[in-house]
């Protein structure tokens, strides 16, 4: 009878724990991001021979930042449980933990940046060279090709207008298909890396400014990506 009630227990504590992992992700903006990117680099990790000592870093630091987010909604909902005016104490608990989360977050671009830079680097620099030498009009034809597909995409919603709003994202596709655009133009990780965080802050500003949700800003930026993509690589396939 007891180890039946200890299995029992075992399984409500577990039961309690997926619970909190799934509220979390459902209301919590944040860790919805941290787990989109966390799956773009576990997919990513697949073409990369990382070690066994180099995946375990990579798991440990993207747990890390889930961890860090789950324990910041934890205090943020005690907080708020305890009180609804505004306290300095309160303040500033909710600030050390937002802290903690950004000190995680840092710290997983950073691993990530050691982990996949030479790794990127040198499967990279040859399609990037080659493609480099293609025509400039490439560009303008992808972000054409962009355009028009966002276009028709809200069309076949009927959400927001073409210039604003609906889905997915123009902005956020235009964004993403120029970042991708550099990525094969330039030789230099660096400037990839730089050109989709600036892509990455144009979709934010679109969620902040409550013109588009997260969702129609991911769905641009994969628009505009895989538009991108196809376009430069049928480049390489023309010049070859």
């Amino acid at each position: 009878m007891k180890s039946k009630k200890t299995r029992q227990g075992i399984i409500k504590a577990f039961n309690a724990a997926i619970e909190g992992i799934i509220y979390t992700f459902k209301f919590e903006r944040n860790m919805k991001i941290h787990y989109f990117v966390a799956v773009l680099v576990f997919v990513a990790s697949l073409f990369f021979d990382l070690s066994r000592v180099e995946m375990l870093i990579l798991i440990f630091s993207i747990s890390l930042v889930v961890i860090s987010e789950m324990f910041n909604t934890a205090i943020e909902k005690t907080i708020d449980m305890i009180t609804e005016e505004y306290n300095v104490l309160a303040k500033i608990a909710k600030d050390v933990a937002a802290g903690g989360v950004l000190i995680a977050a840092l710290n997983s671009v950073v691993v990530g940046y050691l982990l996949f830079y030479d790794k990127i680097t040198d499967i990279s620099v040859r399609l990037m060279y080659t493609i480099r030498e293609s025509e400039p009009h490439i560009t303008l034809i992808c972000i054409v090709l962009v355009l028009i597909a966002v276009v028709v995409v809200k069309a076949m919603t009927s959400t927001g207008t073409p210039l604003k709003g609906g889905m997915p994202s123009g902005h956020a596709a235009l964004a993403f298909a120029m970042a991708t655009g550099i990525t094969f133009m330039t030789e230099r990780v660096v400037a990839s890396t730089l050109a989709y965080l600036m892509a990455v802050l144009v979709a934010q500003s679109r969620i902040e400014g409550k013109i588009h949700t997260f969702w129609e800003t991911v769905a641009g930026g994969i628009l505009g990506t895989l538009i991108g993509i196809l376009i430069f690589q049928m480049s390489v396939f023309y010049i070859k």
